[in-house]
């Protein structure tokens, strides 16, 4: 893995009666996203969290603080955390592969977290020939370990030079999508309602590239950190209009009336589409040099 990042869990990958060392290295990271911490609007100071009583309202330290679990409304059992330390299953380190499955077979509801999958050094070999069996036999393994001091399933496919390990939700965690949708209304679209929306659904076909989409939010938060150092009016919000039902035919056919003209216009590349990351990076160092150079009552947010 590339310097500067560090493994999250190592240990060992087994299948059949081959095993070899391997690491988990975090696929996701929320790291660069814009921060803030609490201020005292007073003295401009950060706030810190401190534990009150919710009956006597008096503060409780660290060292008095322990587990509950409620029974009843404002009724708990005291359970220590050496108790809590005790049900957390033993780790063997090991990625023990279950089975080989079809890699479509997963509902992608039941992902929870990505990690990216590494040999060691001297497991190269063991971990290469999974990586290029499972590629060809166009399967996905279901694997069990203790992780981060839970029992987890976890879905390891191949990708790239290496795989990658994701944590799987159990049942229990996964609501009904039956239940989610049962007060749906039973509506059966057809005729030229339909034939629009599939016209509009091929104008826009395309492929899925991540780095084409931009995450306005944080380009928003860090223009609005931006404009408060430089003592800038705040950015406003462009309000959004819902189609009503009755407008529901009208404005699709508007729709595939554009979409015809927008059609013909070249395709964002991906060059471009990464320049919406630039400009939040550029923004974000705009406040930070705006913030070394000048004196604002309050706190840099971090």
């Amino acid at each position: 893995m590339a310097s500067g990042h560090r493994a999250q869990w190592k240990g060992f990958l087994k299948f059949g009666e081959v095993s070899c060392g391997v690491a988990l290295y975090t696929a996701a990271s929320t790291s660069e996203r814009v921060t803030f911490n609490s201020i005292n609007k007073v003295t401009g100071n950060r706030v810190n969290r401190v534990f009150i009583d919710s009956e006597t309202e008096e503060r409780v330290e660290r060292e008095d603080q322990t587990k509950g679990f409620e029974i009843e409304n404002g009724q708990f059992i005291i359970i220590d955390p050496e108790e809590v330390a005790a049900t957390i299953p033993e780790s063997n380190k090991t990625l023990d592969v279950q089975a080989f499955i079809p890699s479509s077979e997963v509902d992608d509801i039941y992902f929870d977290k990505p990690y990216y999958l590494t040999p060691d050094k001297m497991g190269a070999d063991a971990f290469a020939a999974l990586r290029d069996g499972m590629r060809k036999s166009k399967v996905a393994a279901i694997a069990r370990a203790v992780l981060f001091r839970r029992m987890r399933t976890v879905l390891i496919r191949p990708q790239g030079n290496g795989l990658v390990a994701t944590t799987l939700n159990y049942d229990y965690e996964v609501r009904s999508s039956r239940k989610a949708f049962e007060d749906m209304p039973k509506l059966k679209i057809e005729g030229e309602m339909l034939a629009l929306a599939k016209h509009i659904i091929g104008t826009k076909r395309g492929e899925f590239d991540p780095a084409s989409f931009e995450d306005r939010y944080e380009a928003a938060l860090a223009e609005l950190v931006k404009a408060k150092i430089e003592g800038k009016a705040l950015p406003k919000r462009k309000s959004v209009e819902v189609s009503k039902p009755s407008d529901l035919l009208a404005a699709l056919r508007e729709s595939a009336g554009s979409m015809k003209t927008a059609s013909q216009k070249p395709k964002r590349t991906a060059a471009n589409a990464n320049a919406g990351t630039g400009r939040q990076r550029a923004a974000r160092g705009a406040a930070e040099k705006a913030a070394s150079s000048k004196a604002v009552p309050q706190r840099k947010a971090s």
